[in-house]
């Protein structure tokens, strides 16, 4: 789940066009969500000959997440009217200059050349299809996500009522694991615009609250960090404090390669990503004693080490 090619100095305007006779209308909310991780998005399109009744689905679908149907008819049996006309909108949409990526939704390699003619005008291609989706579309997309995996890690809930606390909690998650491949810690206000990306009718006030950093604090999930003016917030490891500790004193360590690390810069480091840190919670009163009695990192006049295991 890259994110190589956003912005993260602006909010990317992403086109979503979507290929009606290849997707099944099940899929829009994790479409949207999806999208929503990478930035903003200004078009909304969904595509079909309207007159069939196999696309009945999407009508209300549509409807209800502000998406503008557009309609193709089926001039010639056997041929996809509807390609052309995304083909057609997606051109002029990247000669408007208004947006910066685009999210094409089709199972169809049809829209292989597509992909790669609006990536060579700059643009950042998402594709999302089925697993039947043909490797030379999947391939010539930046990012490619298939609807099947993306539907099994969330459940879709009712629009009309109040986004519960179960769900909202399981979409913080998702959010924090995205961001994984980026950092372990994500901004709180950057969690906040991407939670409000998914939910656009969040409120904390629904909830009982003011500030969203109060909201947070309900989740005993969650772990957070004050560096300076920021709250960063991560998800609690699973791990055992000590085993937590031993990991991030050898991803600091490892940062200097074979040089290793000096043991007084070494604790001001772990202190600040363990603010509440404290030698004697785990049984020893100098923090050189400690490292010594881990088993993955040694200390060498002063400096500290990865052990060879």
């Amino acid at each position: 789940m890259g994110y190589k090619g956003w912005n993260m100095e602006k909010e990317m305007r992403y086109a979503v066009l979507i290929d009606a006779d290849n997707v099944a209308a099940k899929y829009t909310k994790y479409i949207l969500d999806e999208v929503s991780n990478y930035g903003i998005v200004t078009y909304k399109r969904v595509y079909g000959d309207w007159t069939r009744t196999n696309l009945a689905g999407w009508k209300n679908m549509a409807l209800d997440n502000a998406i503008t149907p557009v309609q193709q008819y089926s001039y010639t049996t056997g041929k996809n009217a509807t390609d052309s006309a995304m083909i057609i909108d997606a051109m002029d949409i990247l000669y408007s200059r208004n947006i910066d990526g685009f999210c094409i939704v089709s199972s169809d390699s049809d829209f292989t050349r597509l992909a790669i003619r609006l990536r060579e005008s700059g643009m950042h291609v998402i594709g999302m299809g089925e697993k039947k989706t043909p490797k030379p579309f999947s391939t010539a997309c930046n990012a490619f996500k298939y609807l099947e995996i993306l539907a099994e890690e969330e459940i879709q809930t009712d629009a009309a009522e109040k986004v519960e606390m179960k769900t909202l909690e399981s979409a913080i998650i998702r959010i924090i694991s995205e961001n994984a491949n980026l950092q372990e810690e994500i901004n709180i206000g950057e969690l906040g615009s991407r939670l409000q990306g998914r939910y656009p009718d969040f409120d904390v006030r629904n909830y009982g609250y003011s500030k969203f950093s109060q909201f947070l604090k309900d989740f005993d999930c969650l772990s957070f960090r004050q560096v300076g003016s920021s709250i960063l917030v991560s998800q609690k490891s699973d791990k055992t404090d000590l085993e937590h500790i031993e990991s991030v004193l050898e991803s600091i360590v490892a940062t200097n390669g074979a040089k290793g690390y000096n043991l007084g810069e070494l604790k001001k480091q772990l202190c600040a990503k363990v603010p509440d840190f404290d030698v004697k919670t785990y049984g020893y009163s100098k923090f050189s004693k400690l490292v010594e009695n881990l088993p993955g990192l040694k200390i060498r006049n002063n400096t500290v080490m990865i052990s060879k295991k």
